[in-house]
């Protein structure tokens, strides 16, 4: 049946206007578009490292991307359902990605890395209006698999992204890999310009329903975990543990091959919770990812060797798999579809904090006691807390 008559509410049109066509257009264009974002990942750390004298310093570039996505997420959810239609501010998201990635290439200091950085965190933001269209396609009752399924395809292809970095620094530096994030960026926009977009019904901002919505339990304490969730994520695989594997002797196509195979294990996480999440229940997965989280962060704190370090980002990376699309889809399960974007806006826009104090917090950290101790201050602050987390979901009935 046509996708309009099934989904008209939505305001997605593609050409031809069938699921099976809009889906695949979709699953392009964020492969593309989370390929752009990663391209250069692994070793970027040690080029702003290249840049700046401390690991503050380095943690505060890195922290810009979570902060700038944070800021932005919720009102990029608000203005979508207030414009009444969310391609726009999709493809421009696409071209935010291209033009961080060439600032970051092209400066030479510090602070450039950070404005570069900060642009992407932008463009990141665009992740809330691809969730909400591709959950648009599925029954609300099917909203944690469809983001799951959704997360896999950006698992995927950071991976694969991430995977080239050292192969690409081998071949033109660290700026080959920005140049060539630019251009996958620029294939996003052009997967996404076949879809065919109706105007959704607007809906004007209301303070008082903003408010009523964003301290809704069931769509505020899924978001607080999820933002818990990728503090350790960002403090562990994306920030410092390049550090420590450079420490530990780990060269750039090793480097490629940690972060890379890191997502790639992200992806087993991702499919457990595609497949486990009816049977085993929303709180007990949440359980099981904090409980793996906090075990990958207490390894790496205590690994003597690369073999150990990347056993420790396996099973962090199982936790931070199975945790990403469970609370994203948690917090919208309950919400009606006209207040979705914004709910998806608020739920990303919190754990965007998460990922901004991860680097920021843990590279004080490092500074002040090492890079592994903090490893082990937070594997114990994320066992803690994820499991009183855990205990306070229950009465919001998820």
């Amino acid at each position: 049946m046509d996708i309009i008559e099934k989904r008209e509410s939505h305001g997605i049109k593609a050409i031809p206007s069938s699921r099976k066509t809009l889906i695949i257009l979709y699953v392009l264009a964020v492969a593309f578009y989370w390929s752009s974002l990663y391209f250069y990942i692994p070793t970027l750390p040690l080029y702003v490292k290249t840049r700046v004298d401390s690991l503050v310093a380095v943690g505060t570039i890195l922290s810009m991307y979570g902060l700038w996505q944070a800021l932005i997420r919720l009102p990029l959810g608000i203005a979508s359902d207030w414009a009444g239609g969310r391609k726009p501010f999709i493809v421009g998201g696409f071209l935010l990605s291209a033009v961080g990635a060439y600032v970051m290439a092209t400066t030479d200091t510090g602070l450039g890395i950070g404005v570069g950085r900060s642009i992407t965190g932008l463009a990141a933001g665009t992740w809330v209006l691809l969730t909400v269209v591709f959950s648009s396609l599925f029954p609300p009752e099917e909203a944690v698999r469809a983001t799951a399924l959704l997360t896999v395809v950006n698992s995927l292809s950071r991976m694969i992204s991430s995977g080239m970095n050292g192969w690409l620094n081998e071949r033109g530096g660290y700026p080959l890999a920005f140049f060539v994030a630019m251009g996958v960026a620029i294939l996003a926009v052009l997967v996404v310009l076949p879809v065919r977009e109706e105007r959704l019904t607007p809906v004007k901002p209301s303070l008082k329903n903003i408010t009523s919505l964003i301290t809704r339990p069931d769509v505020l304490r899924p978001s607080l975990l999820g933002a818990l969730a990728q503090y350790v994520t960002w403090s562990a695989t994306l920030s410092f543990t390049p550090i420590l594997a450079q420490n530990l002797g780990a060269s750039d196509n090793v480097q490629s091959l940690l972060t890379s195979g890191s997502i790639g294990v992200v992806t087993i996480g991702n499919v457990l919770t595609a497949a486990l999440t009816r049977r085993v229940g929303n709180r007990r997965l949440a359980g099981w990812s904090f409980a793996l989280l906090a075990a990958g962060a207490v390894m790496a704190a205590l690994a003597p060797t690369l073999a150990w370090l990347f056993v420790a980002q396996f099973v962090v990376s199982v936790g931070s798999g199975i945790a990403h699309p469970l609370f994203m889809g948690m917090s919208i399960s309950k919400v009606d579809g006209s207040q979705r974007s914004t709910a998806m806006g608020l739920h990303q826009a919190v754990y965007g904090f998460g990922m901004f104090a991860g680097p920021w917090i843990s590279g004080a950290l490092a500074d002040w006691i090492g890079i592994q101790p903090m490893f082990a201050v937070t594997g114990f602050a994320c066992l803690v807390l994820g499991f009183l987390g855990v205990r306070w979901l229950a009465s919001t009935g998820l």
